[in-house]
């Protein structure tokens, strides 16, 4: 990955945690599907059952620190911490402690510093053969890594992969930032005018995609920003198309990871050759199943 994809990575997950930062959120999982986290859970339950007392533990790419607190949820014993890319994340769960701002690739702890690395969805995000080495390089002799990587025939990347399409329809189809913009900024329309035109498209988006899709939140946004642009005024509504747009194309980038993400965790023995140079090996793979049966996850468990 190049230094400007980094950053670009960096930006963009900095901008879906600061807006997705209530404990209850569910990360890249839509909210409909809340359950399955029983099922991460219980993944996580596992692996550190095992685990000695008072174990020290890493998590890569902890984002909100959701494995974290799942952890310490179930043993208060263990020492946990934390490091994600991203140099803005929400609090870290109580007893626990994140860095921001912080590469898989290089790991800013001395050599054996853990007696286990594990990762949810994160390490086929970096490069897996970097981020390999230093598993290996911090961890203590005997220790052990658990890895929940993504399936690319999983719903998590089905979803997303619809989210693009719909967000590609919306902003690029029929241009609802660039139609809301002309419109307000007509002589004799102006916010009003802008807020119609706005609403006939999330009308058309709901139609076509459904009340949930970003075909109908979109513009539903826009229509709201022009309302309040009667009051405030044009430069208020700009600045919040502005916004809407960037938010949209940050998750854009973000889908895009996610498939090449998926891309890398199914090319298994290219990912467990990235191990086995360093001396570790595949102990077991258990899927990670969402309440229908179906596989969304692998957890690989390596020592």
């Amino acid at each position: 990955m190049t230094e400007d994809a980094r950053a670009q990575d960096a930006a963009a997950w900095s901008d879906f945690w600061a807006r997705n930062s209530a404990s209850e959120a569910n990360g890249c999982l839509p909210e409909r599907w809340a359950a399955i986290e029983e099922a991460q859970k219980r993944a996580w339950r596992g692996f550190i059952a095992g685990l000695p007392e008072g174990a020290r533990v890493l998590d890569l790419a902890t984002g909100d620190g959701r494995v974290l607190r799942w952890m310490r949820e179930a043993r208060a014993d263990l020492v946990l911490e934390g490091i994600d890319l991203a140099p803005e994340l929400p609090p870290a769960p109580d007893g626990t402690k994140i860095q921001g701002g912080v590469e898989m690739e290089f790991l800013p702890f001395d050599d054996s510093s853990f007696d286990a690395v594990v990762s949810q969805f994160g390490f086929e995000y970096g490069d897996t053969s970097a981020t390999a080495a230093e598993i290996v390089r911090v961890l203590k002799p005997g220790g052990t890594a658990g890895l929940m990587v993504h399936r690319g025939d999983g719903p998590i990347l089905e979803h997303n992969r619809a989210r693009q399409v719909q967000i590609d329809w919306v902003l690029g189809e029929v241009n609802a930032a660039g139609a809301v913009r002309k419109a307000l900024n007509t002589p004799g329309a102006g916010a009003g005018v802008a807020a119609q035109v706005a609403a006939a498209l999330a009308i058309l988006g709901e139609a076509k995609f459904g009340s949930s899709s970003p075909a109908w939140e979109i513009p539903e946004a826009l229509r709201r920003a022009c309302i309040m642009g009667e009051k405030d005024g044009p430069q208020s509504v700009e600045a919040t198309i502005t916004a809407i747009t960037d938010q949209a194309a940050n998750e854009i980038g973000r889908i895009k990871s996610l498939a090449g993400a998926c891309a890398t965790a199914d090319d298994r023995p290219a990912l467990i050759a990235a191990f086995g140079v360093h001396g570790m090996g595949l102990r077991e793979t258990t899927e990670v199943r969402e309440p229908s049966g179906r596989a969304l996850a692998d957890f690989l468990r390596l020592g």
